[in-house]
């Protein structure tokens, strides 16, 4: 099993926080970084643990980057029955109801194809003073145990 780590964003958040997940899961996995932009659906791997990344652009949408994906998994509609995925999104509490609605939209579209949401849907919230990579490598450090639940301790 293999660790996907998948990052949609406007402005870089998304990347930054990628790295910052990816440096505490190294610790126990290997994982791969990618942004949405350049991931093709028919990559996914029910096999693998995926961890989605995204922000909220606008009013509740998805960011530039995270549209191709987004678009893809609408119009090929893969069967991802047995994928397991965690998420991570990045909003901002001004936006009220559309906060952090970008990493939700993923979720959905995912769980839609037969995918299975695991662990805390983090919901980083821009207007707040934690750093979105500080919030991010405490988050990974909690979702550990759900990657590989068989060999957790």
């Amino acid at each position: 099993m293999s660790v996907v780590i998948l990052y949609g964003t406007e402005t870089g958040n998304s990347e930054l926080v990628a790295d910052a997940i990816s440096d505490v899961l190294a610790v126990d996995h290997d994982p791969s970084i990618y942004d949405m932009s350049e991931f093709a659906v028919e990559d996914l791997d029910p096999a693998d643990f995926l961890v989605v990344i995204c922000s909220t652009y606008g009013e509740g949408e998805l960011p530039t980057g995270a549209e191709p994906f987004a678009e893809e998994l609408d119009a090929v509609e893969p069967d991802l029955t047995g994928l397991r995925f965690a998420v991570f999104g990045l909003g901002d509490t001004v936006y009220g109801e559309t906060f952090n609605r970008g990493g939700e939209i993923m979720a959905e579209k995912l769980t839609a194809r037969g995918a299975v949401q695991v662990g805390d849907h983090a919901r980083h919230d821009n207007s707040s003073p934690v750093k979105p990579a500080k919030f991010a490598a405490e988050w990974a450090a909690g979702i550990v145990g759900v990657i590989d639940p068989v060999n957790a301790g």
